[in-house]
């Protein structure tokens, strides 16, 4: 019964590819998860997802080399793949795992910026420098990157003509800011309510 149902239509051309699809897809999404957390640094995590994903293409190869003469696995396959990679996309940018640098460069009011960064709790340091139309002040902060959003806020808010920039950081040695681990999700209202 087993048998038969195993090479009956359903099962090979609607059934199987199916399943294909899906695994590649989990097994291409688990593969970005991996490839982030080793950039990000994050040591811990790319093994455990590595297994998994090795798990599931075996799993996926093993059936496309059992239905070998049906070409709709391999299509499955392809198809899953590309959907995976699709997804991989969406959730590189959803992540919020490790930490980045931000740089921001700004010719006025950098004082303004460290002021609010420093009532959020976030390190930071200003530089001076010079630039192609006079004196800037150049801002640094490493932050987990959960808080980048906020601190973009911040930066939006404080210095809407600033120029930034963002890049990974693979790991850091001291501490990263903000350095209380409560959040308080009123704090930025409470930061921007004061100005007015």
């Amino acid at each position: 019964m087993e048998q038969s149902f195993s090479q009956s239509f359903w099962f090979i051309w609607i059934i199987l590819p199916t399943l294909i699809f899906l695994a590649r897809i989990v097994d291409v999404s688990l593969q970005t998860i991996r490839i982030i957390s080793i950039s990000r640094g994050i040591r811990w995590l790319a093994p455990l997802v590595g297994f998994f994903e090795v798990l599931i293409w075996l799993l996926a190869i093993g059936q496309i080399m059992k239905t070998i003469s049906h070409p709709v696995a391999y299509i499955a396959y392809a198809a899953g793949f590309a959907t995976g990679t699709a997804i991989g996309q969406v959730l590189e940018r959803k992540l919020t795992l490790g930490m980045v640098i931000v740089r921001v460069i700004t010719p006025r009011d950098g004082p303004q910026l460290c002021q609010a960064l420093h009532e959020l709790g976030f390190g930071f340091t200003a530089v001076p420098g010079h630039g192609a139309a006079g004196a800037v002040e150049v801002i640094f902060t490493v932050l987990r990157r959960q808080h980048l959003q906020q601190v973009l806020t911040v930066i939006r808010e404080s210095l809407p003509d600033a120029f930034y920039s963002i890049e990974e950081v693979a790991s850091a040695r001291a501490t990263v800011y903000p350095l209380s681990s409560k959040s308080d999700p009123f704090r930025l209202f409470r930061l921007f309510s004061k100005r007015k």
